[in-house]
């Protein structure tokens, strides 16, 4: 059966339910995911392509097909792309820069090295966010940045902060686009620590310091990552979950940004969301698969990620959290591993709007509980796979058949 036939077959059955599947394939293609670009070079980038990981960043495995040269790098990550349907946006570290041969420090960085990340991103309509590289770096060997107490270092990193900042707004000026720009720090300590407060004084006054000038928010935004520990950082981490939280609702000049992989095993961020689309307040997150830990391994479209879509879409909230990846594994092919979790995001999207979520929400308000349950283990078996299909068909986008290419 071809995929027409199997998505008129599947469109009746959704009708039932009172969905338009032609409405929710719309829909779902319109959402912006915001695909990283370090899945494709384990995160080397192009300031130094010899360059050793270091911060609480590690990609392990071996598998081939690394980029050898920056022109293998954009192959590879425009191989991806094809794969993936739907608005997307590509997020870049600073170290993925055009230095032209040159040493240019991380506090010297100018927009125009990044020109070449707008010609691509200009071919390819798609939008771009971008993230200040606070790692990797001889300045952060002390396992501290934002929040050292040494006033160089600290410098050096505003600095660098404050210039990533006007990269993403002339990301978002140029493309059209509104940018994020995201800052994710690497600093803590491995082990007990006596002085919780003062490290976390010292990174808001930094923060302060780096958002103080005004910025379109048409252009650009900005985000602030926590983490709940990390290597190198297992006793205590700056930038915690609270501290962010707290340090955006009072000052007023950013988001918060959640990881699927930066908290507790026990904790899931689609419990989270509502208490931030309550107060109508945006949200960044990058959709990760931890096991165990903040492993980054692909996602996948399992219980988590479709709970994450789901609660977005219940709520209305497209407009409020902004949707992006954040894993990278060296075992895999880096280019399945980049296609994959996107599509799985973009599946997992689709399925929320296929959801007959009015039906259930009258339930609830109704108290009819039963019913609620019924429904929402009846619609489990319906077939999203063939609105998936049609999905990328419409798309111009390979549908099952693009695993043989690495099968």
């Amino acid at each position: 059966m071809n995929i027409d036939n199997s998505y008129k077959i599947a469109k009746e059955i959704y009708a039932k339910y009172g969905i338009d599947t032609d409405e929710a394939i719309k829909k779902a293609l319109s959402i912006p995911v915001s695909l990283h670009c370090w899945q494709i070079d384990d995160l080397t980038g192009f300031e130094n392509p010899d360059q050793v990981l270091s911060g609480g960043i590690a990609a392990f495995g071996n598998a081939p097909g690394k980029p050898k040269s920056k022109e293998e790098y954009f192959a590879n990550l425009s191989k991806a792309l094809e794969l993936i349907p739907g608005a997307t946006k590509v997020a870049l570290h600073a170290v993925y820069l055009d230095n032209k041969g040159k040493h240019i420090e991380r506090d010297a960085i100018e927009p125009e090295h990044f020109d070449f990340w707008v010609d691509f991103a200009k071919e390819r309509n798609i939008g771009l966010d971008f993230n200040p590289t606070y790692f990797s770096h001889e300045k952060a060997n002390s396992g501290f940045t934002l929040s050292s107490r040494d006033k160089g270092v600290r410098d050096f990193w505003i600095e660098h902060g404050k210039r990533c900042r006007k990269i993403g707004a002339y990301f978002g000026e140029k493309l059209g686009q509104q940018c994020i720009t995201n800052h994710w720090i690497p600093d803590g300590y491995k082990d007990l620590t006596i002085d919780k407060v003062e490290p976390r004084k010292i990174l808001a006054e930094s923060l302060d310091e780096i958002f103080k000038e005004k910025i379109n928010p048409d252009f650009n935004i900005d985000s602030v990552e926590s983490k709940l520990f990390g290597l190198g950082s297992e006793s205590y981490v700056t930038g915690s979950h609270e501290f962010y939280l707290n340090y955006a609702m009072n000052r007023n000049n950013c988001i918060v940004c959640m990881d699927c992989g930066h908290f507790h095993p026990t904790e899931v961020v689609s419990a989270k969301l509502s208490s931030f689309i309550a107060f109508n307040r945006e949200v960044m997150l990058h959709v990760s698969r931890p096991v165990r830990w903040d492993s980054d391994h692909v996602a996948l479209k399992d219980d988590e990620t479709r709970a994450v879509m789901l609660e977005i879409v219940r709520a209305n909230a497209e407009k409020l959290i902004h949707i992006g990846t954040d894993y990278f594994d060296a075992s895999i092919n880096r280019i399945a591993a980049t296609a994959l979790g996107a599509r799985n995001i973009r599946k997992s999207i689709l399925d929320a709007y296929l959801e007959p979520t009015e039906a259930l929400r009258k339930m609830e308000v109704e108290g009819n509980f039963t019913g609620r349950l019924l429904l929402l283990e009846e619609i489990k078996n319906l077939p999203s796979g063939a609105v998936w299909d049609k999905l990328c068909m419409e798309q111009q986008v390979k549908c099952g058949d693009w695993i043989k290419d690495y099968i």
